[in-house]
């Protein structure tokens, strides 16, 4: 029987230069998809998953972040004298527990690998899931991302990616996966390719920023030389790692939105969206005349 799964981090710190100028003084992880922000949906996918503790690996001018995720009690008060229940009701669920959430740096940008490794005291001896915030993913039904993960690994431990399906001719844009036999939708990892060259990808099954991983990977990205850019990749550590334990490729159902690009973000605000059954019906219409405008087409 494989270790719980109590926590994850969440990587926070990059500039996130995409965005400029929206992102020079507010985080990228803070634009708001629908009225939620990237992070906060992030958040709540890992929550549902049954994590307990989340570590955010932060950087400079992000402690809005901090913020976000704490009491704001004269918010509180206002919302309270006001009546506005529903609203003091929702900022409630959102806010963690005390102590539920820890705050690290990452002190310079030396990649997604350091900045795992800079949670590893946090972690200690326990398996952890790791989501990228960039990514968003909407279930087409049923359980999230990383609830389904969370039960693949129960049944067969070691570490677990989540993968979708890209155009095989945007493979080289990502890290690869090739798999064994696939069960219900769990396969065995039997190769790890990150951005292949045109026309060599083993599948076009691509991992989708979702991680449950052991805690034996800090021991490798210590000692991680620097990788393409100059940063610590976690793809190198992972391939080290898969030479003595098992990996395993769970294939998401739904859609996987990259709100770290314009076009990924836009989609996903049509995508959440479209899916709220409050705002979700006014909306399609709403976008209907827009796209039949002959102003705008």
């Amino acid at each position: 029987m494989p270790k719980p799964l109590r926590k994850a981090i969440l990587p926070v710190a990059g500039l996130g230069t995409r965005f400029l100028p929206a992102t020079k003084a507010v985080p990228k992880e803070m634009l708001t998809v629908v009225d939620r922000p990237v992070v906060q949906h992030v958040v709540d996918e890992a929550r549902a998953a049954g994590i307990e503790h989340i570590v955010f690996v932060t950087g400079r001018n992000k402690a809005v972040i901090e913020d976000h995720f704490d009491r704001q009690f004269e918010l509180e008060k206002t919302l309270s004298d006001r009546g506005k229940i529903k609203e003091l009701e929702q900022l409630d669920r959102d806010t963690p527990k005390a102590g539920t959430t820890s705050f690290t740096r990452q002190q310079l940008p030396l990649g997604l690998g350091h900045a795992v490794w800079c949670a590893r005291d946090l972690i200690g001896d326990e398996p952890f899931a790791l989501l990228l915030p960039d990514m968003l993913h909407l279930p087409r039904q049923g359980d999230g991302c990383l609830a389904a993960m969370v039960a693949a690994y129960n049944r067969t431990g070691g570490n677990v990616l989540s993968v979708y399906e890209v155009p095989d001719d945007q493979t080289h844009q990502y890290g690869i996966v090739g798999t064994g036999p696939d069960s219900s939708g769990v396969a065995e990892i039997v190769e790890m390719v990150e951005k292949p060259a045109r026309g060599t990808a083993p599948t076009n099954l691509a991992i989708s920023g979702r991680y449950i991983l052991q805690p034996t990977i800090f021991d490798l990205l210590a000692k991680q030389e620097s990788g393409a850019g100059g940063e610590i990749q976690l793809t190198d550590s992972m391939l080290k790692l898969k030479e003595r334990e098992r990996f395993f490729s769970v294939k998401f159902d739904g859609a996987v939105y990259d709100c770290g690009s314009k076009i990924g973000f836009l989609m996903a605000n049509v995508a959440y969206a479209l899916s709220r059954p409050d705002i979700g019906p006014e909306f399609r219409a709403e976008l209907k005349a827009v796209i039949s405008s002959n102003d705008l087409c």
